[in-house]
């Protein structure tokens, strides 16, 4: 599989600002923030995209809801509520092939998303 900038992030090739990490899960920061919190939350094992997610998988995946989850509610999101968005190759939007879940907060959110 060829390399991507979150396997660089991961083996610390390149900066980010990191907010979150565990042995399955790292956390940091979108440098094209969509809103005051945006963080980008992956798995540490690439899936390029949720397509490619196995049965095997779901610990793995729910680990990393589970960490944005964390996140969200570290930061005072938790009550005041954030969005959660998983995109599924290039007509939704995703650019980089590594599952990835954008975590958003701090601002009210319209739907559909614009």
């Amino acid at each position: 599989m060829a390399e991507t900038i979150f396997s660089k992030i991961i083996n610390r090739e390149i900066p980010a600002k990191i907010i979150y990490e565990d042995d399955f899960v790292l956390a940091f920061e979108d440098i094209n923030a969509q809103a005051p919190l945006h963080a980008l939350v992956i798995p540490k094992r690439e899936i390029p995209t949720i397509n490619d997610a196995s049965p095997e998988d779901a610990e793995l995946l729910g680990k990393v809801l589970l960490a944005a989850a964390s996140i969200a509610k570290s930061q005072g999101l938790a009550e005041r509520g954030y969005r959660l968005v998983i995109n599924c190759n290039s007509e939704a939007g995703q650019t980089v092939f590594h599952l990835h879940c954008h975590l958003l907060g701090g601002r009210t959110m319209a739907w559909p998303p614009g």
